[in-house]
């Protein structure tokens, strides 16, 4: 995976936990800094560290475009999109590296 490439991205707590969705331009960089709890904010206090769910985008636009529909989705939606691509809730960050 390239260093620099937008992307739009759910991570849990665990399987059906606390879902947590965002968008960067460096996903390896930015799901190392959740899961060492770098960033101050709600993934740190609610310990959300899994990357369940992921997708790339042509643009940084684009990525917010689709992050921003993902976070007016009900939660039940959100849980059924990592479903369709990991029904069993794996980490997906260790398969990036």
């Amino acid at each position: 995976m390239r260093d620099r490439l937008p992307c739009t991205y759910i991570l849990a707590s665990a399987p059906r936990g606390t879902l947590y969705t965002g968008v960067t331009s460096n996903l390896l960089q930015r799901i190392w800094q959740h899961s060492n709890d770098q960033t101050r904010g709600f993934t740190s206090q609610h310990r959300v560290h899994h990357l369940v769910w992921f997708e790339t985008h042509d643009t940084m636009d684009a990525a917010i475009t689709r992050e921003k529909r993902l976070k007016a989705w009900q939660r039940l939606r959100k849980i059924q999109l990592v479903e369709s691509t990991n029904p069993e809730w794996h980490d997906l960050y260790p398969q990036l590296i």
